[in-house]
C-alpha cells in the first residue's frame, strides 16, 4: 500500500479533520490510548506455560481493546464516542462518524480490513452528507505492535475501495506512557517462556 507521497512530510498531507471535523487529534489520541492499554493488559495476563500463544493473545487483546472503547462509551466517559456495532466486526463512533481498528501494518492492510459491512457504510454516507464523496471510503485505526505484542504506532487510516487507495496517513501522537506496558502478571522470574518467541512464531 502506498503513502501519499509527503505522508512523512506533511506537506499538503490531509488530516483526519479535513476529512471530518469530528475527527480531531484529541479525540483519536483518547481512542488510541483506549486500545493501547487494552493490548497491554492481554499482554500482561499472557502465560505461556498455561498454553498462551500469539492467538490467545492476540484475541484477547482485540476483546479488551473493545471493551476499553465500549465502556468508556457507554460509562459516558468521552460524550462523544459511541458504539455502532457490538459484535466482533465492532465499530465505534466518534460523534457519529464510524471507525474501525486492527492489529497490523498500517501500510499493508488486509483484505478483512478493508471490508465494511454495510451499517457501517451507511453510517459514514450519513456523517458524511449527501456530497461528501463517502462511496468506498473506510476509516480505520491501525494497531502496529512489537516483539514482545506491545503497541508501538497507531495509525488513523482514510482508506477507499477494495484495493486501500490511501486518502490519509497520519500517526496518532502517543507518549511513551501510554504505550507501555504493565508488569506481566503472570511471568515467573526464570521461569516463563519469553513472550516474544511465542508471538513471534504465531505471527501476533
Amino acid at each position: 500500500m502506498d503513502k501519499p507521497e509527503d505522508a512523512t512530510t506533511g506537506g499538503g498531507q490531509r488530516t483526519p479533520w479535513d476529512l471530518h471535523p469530528a475527527l480531531t487529534e484529541e479525540r483519536l489520541s483518547a481512542c488510541a490510548r483506549l486500545l493501547a492499554r487494552g493490548r497491554a493488559d492481554a499482554v500482561a495476563m499472557a502465560d505461556p506455560w498455561a498454553g498462551d500463544d500469539a492467538w490467545s493473545i492476540g484475541c484477547r487483546a482485540y476483546s479488551f481493546s473493545r471493551n476499553r472503547l465500549r465502556q468508556a462509551a457507554e460509562g459516558g466517559r468521552y460524550r462523544w464516542l459511541g458504539v455502532l456495532d457490538h459484535t466482533h466486526h465492532f465499530v465505534f463512533l466518534i460523534d457519529g462518524v464510524p471507525v474501525r481498528f486492527f492489529r497490523g501494518d498500517a501500510e499493508e492492510p488486509s483484505k478483512r480490513t478493508l471490508r465494511q459491512q454495510e451499517s457501517e457504510a451507511q453510517q459514514l454516507a450519513l456523517a458524511l452528507g449527501d456530497a461528501g464523496g463517502s462511496e468506498g471510503l473506510m476509516f480505520r485505526l491501525a494497531v502496529e505492535t512489537g516483539e514482545d505484542g506491545e503497541v508501538t504506532r497507531v495509525v488513523f487510516l482514510a482508506l477507499r475501495g477494495e484495493e486501500g487507495q490511501v486518502e490519509c496517513f497520519w500517526p496518532v501522537p502517543l507518549d511513551n506512557a501510554d504505550l507501555s506496558s504493565p508488569a506481566r502478571r503472570n511471568a515467573g522470574a526464570g521461569l516463563a517462556p519469553p513472550l516474544a518467541a511465542a508471538l513471534t512464531r504465531r505471527g501476533g
